[in-house]
């Protein structure tokens, strides 16, 4: 073994890279404080209530706010689309406020993730839909037109819209919107049948009570995909645990 080998062998063994964490970050977790991502999140809302959580665009979401609406979204896909544990949700869009609330909305409803890169090609997008078997799937409405390509190839069987501005208030959110689609021309045309917006999700799922799901740490949370540099991406499948 040479000097290099020796030290870089030597440095794992120390853990120097502890040296480089900033104050009050532990060396080690507790892996079994929380069974569950969903037990962190609820841990998280409890603890900060009225402390902002997310912010977009000069719009903040509470905890207590994200939390709402979580439920709204959990509700939705439980007791409107009928969605059972285990089943899969897809989300195609960049960071904005309908990101945490989808994805924390899909796993409290005992669901499984699957994300999917904004930027997809539509042979991309198909081979991850067919192959994680997504019954749903929540989409920026700038990439819908990359979807509607592939409809008719695929059986994911609900299409969840969202528009950048929709979460960020009014007037704010119509402007916003009005402007990415008609000033920037950010939303190419696109034509999908039976699409369902995801602040209607949310109004309709608030007309409902989600019933618990028993998850556990060996449950499926994601199904996160390689890139696909030596051939079709994989799915990676990652518990909660």
């Amino acid at each position: 073994m040479d000097n290099d080998a020796i030290s870089n062998a030597a440095g794992v063994s120390e853990k120097i890279w502890l040296k480089s964490y900033p104050k009050g970050v532990p060396a080690e977790i507790d892996s079994q404080a929380f069974s569950t991502v969903v037990d962190i999140l609820e841990h998280s809302i409890s603890q900060f209530k009225d402390k902002p959580a997310f912010a977009n665009m000069g719009s903040v979401l509470s905890y207590r706010e994200l939390d709402q609406k979580i439920e709204d979204f959990a509700s939705y896909l439980q007791q409107d689309l009928g969605l059972k544990k285990g089943d899969r949700v897809a989300i195609m869009m960049p960071n904005l406020l309908q990101y945490p609330i989808a994805l924390f909305g899909t796993l409290r409803a005992g669901l499984t993730v699957t994300n999917i890169n904004p930027l997809y090609t539509p042979r991309e997008l198909k081979h991850q839909l067919e192959d994680s078997g997504a019954d749903c799937i929540v989409i920026l409405e700038n990439f819908c037109h990359v979807l509607a390509q592939v409809l008719d190839d695929i059986q994911v069987k609900t299409i969840i819209t969202t528009r950048i501005g929709d979460l960020l208030g009014f007037p704010k959110s119509a402007l916003v919107n009005f402007v990415v689609k008609h000033i920037k021309h950010m939303v190419p045309p696109y034509t999908l049948p039976h699409q369902m917006s995801f602040t209607q999700a949310l109004k309709k799922g608030s007309a409902h009570k989600l019933q618990p799901v028993d998850i556990s740490n060996e449950d499926l949370a994601f199904i996160q995909y390689t890139a696909g540099t030596t051939g079709v991406a994989k799915g990676v499948m990652l518990s909660h645990g």
